[in-house]
């Protein structure tokens, strides 16, 4: 038997249930209708059969729900009443605007984003939700149809069904104590490392790992000291003189740290360190919105990503 056979009943028969428990018989809900009092019979008659109990108790007038029929009533109000919107809903699809859209945001991209992503999410929904925090969250969120969109670290390449558009793709920089000489090498890394503490992202970002892996294979075995989820952490303790630290041009952004001299960003020593930013959905449930969108964020982040003094 088909998941559709094996449905108990149709939104209209729910309809005439919810009508009898109202008017208290079958002819009045008949007459509220605008149906005959037998078709009105012939639909309860058939629900019953399809669901195995009895949904009124005939024996009392006006007509009594069981405890069955108390429950279905509570349900059905609820079913209806989400079934009456589709037709609004669809209507304001086909309009060009979405009941609801929700977009996870990491915290990086924030200060950077979060203007543009207001107003275009106030364009294109009736109502949405912008929701920051690590890369690994949001993705679940993602696969899990928890979230509409994400905009963030690349962290789910090998996943089916979804569409990646690119928004940035930045080099990973040096931030340092002003008073520091500018290291020019691996070998100078090492030396920073041993006369002052590297302030790490933490393990829980997409941020933190990629910097780990990058120290890994340069060799170097760094302490761990401090970490932080945040790159207003991160800054504010290299500006505190605690560390230095490995970060990138949109982290400074969102950090947004007195331009007071205290800190310096200078080019990561060794291999080029990079990653790449991008806005992912799922396939083919957006249109071109996506890629609108994309497009729009592209703009706001022109110019981010030039490492230079602080």
């Amino acid at each position: 038997m088909s998941d559709l056979a094996a449905l108990p009943f149709d939104l209209r028969a729910l309809e005439v249930f919810l009508a009898i428990s109202e008017a208290g018989s079958m002819v009045a809900a008949a007459r509220r209708l605008g149906i005959t009092q037998p078709s009105v019979s012939q639909t309860v008659t058939e629900m019953e059969a399809r669901i195995g109990v009895k949904l009124f108790d005939r024996q009392i007038r006006p007509i009594g729900l069981t405890a069955a029929g108390a429950l279905l009533r509570q349900r059905a109000s609820m079913l209806l009443a989400e079934a009456r919107q589709i037709g609004p809903m669809l209507r304001r699809v086909g309009e060009g605007r979405l009941p609801f859209l929700r977009v996870g945001l990491v915290d990086s991209l924030s200060r950077a984003l979060t203007p543009t992503l207001a107003g275009f999410l106030a364009e294109v929904a009736e109502q949405s939700s912008l929701l920051s925090g690590l890369t690994a969250n949001h993705t679940a969120g993602l696969i899990t149809r928890q979230l509409d969109l994400f905009l963030g670290a690349e962290e789910v390449e090998d996943a089916e069904g979804l569409e990646r558009h690119l928004l940035l793709q930045e080099a990973y920089i040096l931030l340092a104590p002003a008073t520091l000489p500018p290291p020019t090498s691996v070998e100078d890394l090492a030396t920073l490392a041993a006369r002052l503490p590297l302030v790490r992202f933490s393990a829980r970002s997409r941020t933190g790992l990629e910097i780990e892996r990058h120290l890994r294979r340069l060799r170097l075995d760094i302490p761990r000291h401090q970490e932080f989820d945040t790159p207003l952490g991160v800054a504010a303790a290299v500006a505190a003189g605690l560390g230095w630290a490995i970060t990138t041009p949109l982290c400074m952004a969102e950090a947004a740290l007195p331009e007071d001299g205290t800190t310096h960003c200078h080019p990561l020593p060794g291999p080029t360190l990079s990653r790449k930013l991008v806005l992912i959905a799922r396939q083919r449930e957006m249109g071109d919105l996506p890629r609108r969108l994309a497009g729009l964020c592209r703009d706001a982040l022109g110019g981010v990503g030039e490492a230079g003094d602080r």
